[in-house]
């Protein structure tokens, strides 16, 4: 699914990146703010900071009351929402159209201002909120921890990528406003930013706004952003013993970084693997051998050196997990021998096609998809392009893939074993 207008692209004297596509079939408009900034920007002993400000941004600036950002677009009918990665923190806005003027405000005024509404208060009570998160959704739930244990497995000790991007408590614990006010002022910057628009607007004023409320801006010097410390770990397999209900492996596969052939060959073969039930190891593992209850797959669009494929495995009931694991491995070592013929090829691009026209008729989506190829490879016009990249992956490059990436050399193996067993 392609915008229905080009993709155009711009930047403010302050260094601001404007990314815009037209879209007049219907009258909404979705506005992603992209902010190169995450987890891997974090300093050792201070994690925790990016995804921290995923929430202090909707407390209040110079000009907009604690959570007003939010209201204020409910009450036109519109929505907000962000999210916290390891590259990139994204605050995505949708509005009707008549209405974009508002949100480009509201960003703006946050951008330029929050740091004059940050209290000691407001700090307090977002950490908390914060910790909270974590334990609602990692600490106290099964294998909540295992994302998180697979990165630094997978990394090793020193990569960016190698703590957890919702931080650590201590950390948060230990966090002081001048500290905070400092990542805040280091990151937030028109320089490191994009803010992309799709829908129902036309281009030349649309930019003239958004020069308006963002150009008096400054836009300043960046501190260098996270540079690989290590290539991985020394150790390829690590057993934690919990209280979950079954058996579950988690493995890894360090590869290129998102934006590289090589990222997307493994981006469409997890889809091969994993995506539906005439996948691979859905085939195989479960409905065949009958050894796992459920598999999915993940290839992380990261960029800081590496990126990483995930592939998890929930062992059925009676069954070893030594057993499932060996079933895995050997399904993987096939993909090697005896690669997708073009059938098999043309199933997995059609559903992957056909996902991805579903999920882009969202505009705010369609956003945040231009938004991340502009930050993360200053490429916005990859977007709409990821079908034709498709059909360039041949059974050759899956199974070098296969041979290389994915191979027994290059795995790592987390597995979360109920208590006792």
């Amino acid at each position: 699914m392609t915008p229905a207008g080009p993709i155009t692209t711009h930047r403010l004297p302050n260094g601001l990146r404007v990314v815009m596509a037209s879209d007049p079939r219907v009258p909404i408009i979705g506005l992603a703010m992209t902010y190169l900034v995450g987890s891997a920007d974090e300093e050792a002993g201070r994690t925790g900071f990016a995804h921290l400000f995923e929430h202090m941004m909707f407390q209040g600036s110079a000009n907009v009351g604690k959570t007003e950002h939010l209201t204020a677009l409910e009450a036109v009918g519109g929505d907000a929402d962000a999210t916290t990665g390891w590259d990139t923190t994204v605050y995505t806005d949708v509005v009707p159209s008549h209405q974009l003027p508002l949100a480009l405000w509201l960003e703006a005024d946050r951008l330029a201002t929050l740091h004059e509404a940050i209290s000691q208060e407001t700090l307090d009570n977002q950490r908390d909120v914060v910790k909270n998160e974590r334990q609602a959704a990692i600490e106290n739930v099964p294998y909540g921890d295992a994302e998180d244990e697979l990165f630094a497995l997978a990394f090793g000790d020193g990569h960016p990528y190698a703590h957890s991007v919702n931080g650590v408590m201590s950390d948060l614990d230990a966090a002081t406003l001048p500290e905070v006010l400092a990542f805040f002022e280091a990151w937030y910057r028109p320089s490191n930013a994009v803010i992309s628009l799709v829908g129902d607007f036309e281009p030349e004023p649309t930019l003239e706004l958004v020069e308006r409320y963002f150009g008096p801006i400054p836009g300043g010097a960046l501190p260098p952003r996270a540079v690989p410390h290590s290539d991985g770990g020394d150790r390829r397999r690590t057993t934690v013993a919990e209280d979950v209900p079954v058996p579950k492996l988690f493995l890894g596969c360090v590869i290129q970084p998102f934006g590289t052939d090589e990222w997307a060959t493994a981006d469409f073969v997890v889809d091969l693997l994993t995506g539906g039930s005439a996948s691979r190891l859905q085939r195989r593992l479960v409905r065949e051998l009958r050894l796992a209850d459920d598999i999915a797959a993940l290839a992380y669009p990261l960029t800081a050196g590496n990126a990483l494929v995930e592939i998890d495995v929930e062992v059925a009931e009676d069954v070893e997990p030594a057993e499932a694991e060996a079933a895995l491995f050997a399904e993987l070592d096939r993909l090697a021998s005896e690669p997708p013929n073009e059938e098999e090829l043309a199933r997995i691009r059609l559903r992957r096609e056909t996902e991805r026209a579903g999920t882009m008729e969202i505009a705010s989506e369609r956003a945040e998809r231009i938004g991340m190829y502009a930050a993360l490879l200053d490429e916005p016009q990859r977007y709409g392009q990821e079908a034709a990249r498709d059909r360039v992956i041949t059974a050759d490059t899956v199974a070098a893939l296969a041979a290389g990436p994915l191979s027994a050399p290059n795995r790592v193996a987390l597995w979360y074993l109920p208590s006792g067993e």
